[in-house]
């Protein structure tokens, strides 16, 4: 941990200090005078003094030098990054100040006490960064009950014999065989003879024949018993053991007060981690980044002077530098202009007072350019919607999921669903994928995990099987769900590519039939700015293919895999500039409960990000 922190002029006149122990001797004092006052030549910016090292950085533009100093015997690989940040926010909070120390009329020293308090926040956001980044290096290293050494100790063997006996049939047939060898030698530790084993096997029991030999790529009897899950004699507890797995209670949303429950934010995903890290994503160091380019959009507004009033000659290499900022962050070309020509004509004519006040307004006009982009032309309540066509129609609400293929049409559903069960609706599935193999299985499983994860159980799948009319199937489960009161009825579609014409066809014919409430267009994040290319295929083809005089085009977008993009959000905004079309929901992992709303504030959160 640090000792000291020092800023001081290079004349050695001490601006702010603080000391985190007592030093012995004066090692600051050393280094204004063996490297600054004697010039030496050195490319290091660290140095040692007794049982101190110094690491330091200059702010040339006012004269100023920032030094930490610690223990020799330490590694804080995070100090230099530490001194950049603590510069940037120093030279942003003073610089006035610092001007006016070396004018002639200056009578007076201003204090800098009310940079502790800022300088204690970004030590905290360095070191937790600096933490996550190791933590991501290297894993968490395994406990001894989970290695293999475990499992050949005797209480090993004890703990996978009780394992096994919970387990019952289901466990198999080669983990039988080593727990049986494990058990053997925790009875050996325990000082049971192998002879009196066998002497008490052979009680009260008939002699059994030869089993028969099962050669390499066959499956014994027993083996194929294990993994039959067809059955219905243990399925209470293999739902209870998925209960566990596959709902994550830190990611679950909350109820408003009239007790309908809503999904997160996405920003709400860091735990908190994203208001330190804040303090340094505005901008980096000035000196090693070239034009501020990697220090994000601020850093493209350094070069601006205080008290300069802005024009649009001045601001235009900026906003050049912003516009290809937004590109490398999958924003496409129309977007970025707009959001550049919205903030330019946010700052024309504003006179500059700093850094944060160039930030305020940046934030200010990106917000107004995306909250217009963002801004949904139909409704996104849809458990309103839902309520309002129970109550006006007398019938099931209808949303029919589309994609592409493997961008998790199928998981997405049953997120969806479990949401829809959380506030109590009746939920019927579907299966309309009569094309992919497996495909009613998958939702199969999902609807027994599914009864397992509510308290409201009301959620049943109507199949129809394989090869069979996709239009046709949805169509009788509209009518089954109508008949048997069902709040929704999901409809799952098979994935298909936005150029194959026959399928493109066939969920045309789909969509005319049926005239599902809302169409869901389920789109993969990873993919940047291909899933607009797909999205308008989509509505081309349910356009050009329909036999309903007014065709349906997409209502909403699911942009799945959110989790894997980080801050490269660009191609949810190109959706919806494209469409028109609000993102309802985003995927953000495995779980039933990682199911995502996105807002605003995070999109110009990740924009801003370097």
């Amino acid at each position: 941990m640090l000792d000291q922190f020092t800023i001081a002029t290079k004349g050695g006149i001490v601006l702010w200090s603080k000391e985190y122990a007592d030093i012995a001797g004066h090692p600051v004092d050393s280094l204004v005078q063996d490297v600054l006052i004697q010039s030496a030549r050195t490319e290091s910016t660290k140095y040692h003094s007794g049982e101190y090292s110094l690491q330091w950085t200059f702010a040339n533009e006012l004269n100023i030098i920032f030094v930490a100093v610690y223990q020799k015997i330490l590694q804080l690989p995070y100090l230099e990054d530490l001194l950049g940040h603590v510069k940037r926010h120093f030279v942003a909070r003073f610089e006035q100040e610092i001007k006016a120390l070396v004018e002639p009329e200056c009578t007076t020293f201003p204090t800098f006490d009310t940079f502790n308090d800022e300088f204690e926040r970004v030590c905290r956001a360095v070191e937790a960064k600096n933490l996550q980044q190791r933590q991501g290096r290297q894993g968490v290293p395994r406990k001894f009950e989970d290695t293999k050494k475990f499992q050949s100790t005797a209480r090993g063997a004890k703990l996978e014999l009780e394992e096994l006996a919970q387990a019952g049939e289901h466990a198999p047939l080669s983990g039988r065989r080593q727990a049986a060898k494990m058990r053997s030698w925790g009875d050996r530790g325990n000082g049971v003879k192998k002879g009196d084993e066998i002497d008490s096997s052979k009680k009260g029991k008939k002699k059994k024949g030869k089993e028969n030999r099962v050669w390499d790529g066959q499956a014994a009897k027993g083996d194929l018993q294990a993994l039959d899950f067809s059955g219905s004699k243990n399925d209470a507890g293999e739902v209870d053991y998925a209960a566990s797995k596959l709902v994550d209670e830190s990611a679950r949303g909350e109820r408003t007060s009239d007790g309908i429950y809503e999904v997160a934010d996405v920003a709400e995903r860091s735990n908190g981690v994203d208001e330190d890290f804040a303090l340094l994503e505005d901008s980096r160091d000035s000196q090693n980044t070239p034009s501020g380019k990697s220090g994000g959009i601020l850093g493209m507004f350094r070069s601006l002077t205080s008290g300069r009033v802005l024009t649009a000659e001045v601001l235009a290499e900026p906003m050049a530098q912003m516009r290809e900022h937004l590109a490398d962050k999958n924003v496409a070309a129309d977007i970025a202009d707009e959001v550049c020509q919205t903030v330019a004509d946010g700052l024309v004519g504003v006179r500059v007072g700093g850094l944060q006040n160039i930030r305020k307004l940046v934030e200010q006009n990106m917000e107004t350019a995306l909250t217009r982009i963002l801004a949904p032309v139909s409704s996104t309540d849809i458990i309103r919607d839902i309520e309002h066509v129970r109550r006006q129609q007398k019938r099931p609400y209808t949303m029919a999921f589309v994609g592409v293929n493997g961008v998790g049409k199928s998981t997405n559903l049953s997120k969806v669903c479990y949401w829809l069960l959380q506030n109590n609706k009746r939920v019927l599935i579907a299966a309309c994928d009569t094309f992919r193999s497996g495909a009613v299985e998958q939702l199969r499983v999902h609807v027994r995990n599914l009864r397992a994860l509510s308290d409201n159980q009301d959620v049943e799948i109507y199949e129809r099987g394989y090869g069979k009319d996709s239009a046709t199937i949805a169509k009788d489960a509209i009518a089954f769900g109508a008949a048997n009161a069902f709040d929704v009825v999901l409809i799952d579609t098979a994935g298909r590519m936005q150029d194959n014409e026959p399928l493109m066809r066939a969920l045309a014919k789909l969509v005319s039939l049926n005239s599902p409430d809302k169409i869901l267009f389920v789109g993969e994040a990873l993919v940047g700015n291909e899933a607009v290319d797909q999205l308008q295929k989509f509505n081309r083809a349910m356009r050009d293919f329909s036999a309903h005089p007014r065709p349906r085009q997409i209502d909403a977008i699911i942009l799945t895999k959110f989790d894997t993009i980080d801050d490269r959000v660009g191609a949810a905004l190109s959706m919806t500039y494209i469409t028109g079309q609000p993102i309802v929901f985003v995927g953000t992992g495995q779980t039933y409960t990682d199911l995502r709303k996105m807002n605003v504030s995070q999109v110009i959160r990740a924009l801003l990000r370097p």
